[in-house]
């Protein structure tokens, strides 16, 4: 018997060859639509690099317990204490985001989220925020199970790399994309696990989580999460509870 060809093999490790007829032709003629309804952003237009930071503020609930993982310089931190009267902790690996938290009185601890949260009891937070951090760990899966451990919610948020024009910037050129919500070439990038709003989801499904709001940032503006934004949605927030 012949061996199979390797892209052949590819094919069927992946689970590709059991997708729908037709699947990835009407992938692609969406994105076509999407680019031809979208007008592009004009270089330099003002894009809402925090938007996340309100959404935020507004699921927790005042005078919870929050722990803010990879909590960089503090700032969110700071305003949930003034906005929302919560009880925080930040955690951070960057000895200078460190320092910048002291400074804005923000109780912070030095640890790197890889080696895990073994120092913090079991639901010990009302809320745990996982912002814009998810992708740059080497294990997230792990993180997000000891989020779900330590807090009796989490708050998530990251770039979902199915978007059409990273989708159409990767095929095109034929390298890893560079966008307004991935600034970095790959090699100065500290995203290492990018994922999608799917693959995102599939993990919910799994791990018996449950999805209880999202959001996406959509052109720029952010609003609520739709089923099908996993073309259009540049960035996504959700916040999730064992079921």
């Amino acid at each position: 018997m012949s061996q199979p060809r390797p892209d052949e093999k590819l094919v069927a490790d992946r689970g590709l060859a059991h997708l729908p007829e037709g699947a990835f032709e009407r992938r692609a003629a969406e994105i076509a639509a999407l680019l031809k309804a979208t007008p592009h952003r004009p270089a330099g237009e003002a894009v809402n690099h925090r938007w996340q930071e309100d959404i935020i503020s507004r699921e927790i609930p005042v005078g919870a317990c929050v722990l803010d993982l990879g909590c960089g310089d503090g700032f969110l931190l700071e305003r949930l204490v003034r906005e929302r009267k919560v009880r925080g902790q930040g955690v951070e690996i960057d000895p200078e985001q460190v320092f910048l938290c002291v400074e804005r009185g923000m109780p912070v601890i030095q640890a790197d989220l890889d080696t895990g949260l073994r120092w913090c009891p079991d639901q010990a937070f009302d809320v745990v925020v996982l912002e814009e951090t998810l992708q740059t760990l080497h294990n997230p899966r792990a993180l997000l199970e000891e989020m779900l451990r330590v807090g009796k919610r989490g708050i998530v948020s990251f770039p979902n790399f199915a978007h059409y024009r990273v989708a159409v910037d990767l095929v095109a050129r034929g390298r890893m994309p560079v966008t307004e919500r991935l600034p970095y070439d790959w090699y100065e990038s500290a995203n290492i696990h990018l994922l999608t709003l799917r693959d995102l989801l599939d993990w919910a499904e799994s791990s018996g989580v449950r999805i209880v709001s999202g959001y996406a940032l959509v052109e720029g503006m952010p609003r609520e999460l739709l089923p099908d934004d996993d073309l259009v949605a540049e960035e996504v927030l959700v916040v999730v509870e064992k079921a």
